[in-house]
């Protein structure tokens, strides 16, 4: 009985832990150096977001929660892409090609979505295994937050305008 107390209290600590890293982001730290091949096959690197605010989110078309939030992503990219926000959507390795092509055009996605092919930028942004998981870059390339799941979009707004305030 006291190993099955053990092991939830280990497990809750541990899901405590990955949503205080949540709650909290990742501080500012620099984006990982990656390059990003776009839905047209044109090529897109990190050093190419430093400038402006950017929303960087790993999804998947096969993920309920990333399907769910893509409007509201849609919005604050429309709401925000004039004061110099961008958005840019990484569909996942194992995500076909075909599917995540369909899935931009049908939804008229309005920003870039690029294709991990081989799980490399994926790897290079830590690892990731959960979608939809997303970082928000300031201006100066560097990662001030990051969700796992979809994000407080209100908050997300805010903070929003908050980078692109500073100059």
């Amino acid at each position: 009985m006291a190993i099955k107390h053990w092991i939830a209290g280990a497990a809750l600590a541990a899901f405590a832990a990955v949503g205080a890293y949540v709650y909290l982001g990742t501080g500012q730290q620099a984006a990982p150096q990656s390059t990003f091949v776009l839905l047209d096959g044109s090529q897109q690197s990190t050093a190419d977001l430093r400038g402006k605010v950017t929303l960087v989110n790993f999804w998947a078309t096969s993920c309920t929660t990333c399907v769910a939030e893509m409007p509201d992503i849609i919005a604050t990219h429309k709401k925000y892409q004039a004061q110099g926000y961008d958005t840019l959507a990484v569909a996942m390795s194992y995500d076909p090609p075909q599917y995540v092509l369909n899935f931009a055009q049908s939804r008229q996605l309005p920003f870039k979505v690029a294709l991990d092919h081989t799980g490399a930028v994926a790897r290079a942004w830590g690892d990731i295994k959960i979608t939809p998981t997303t970082y928000l870059v300031n201006k100066r390339g560097q990662i001030v937050k990051s969700y796992v799941g979809a994000p407080d979009f209100a908050e997300l707004h805010r903070l929003i305008e908050k980078l692109l305030a500073e100059a």
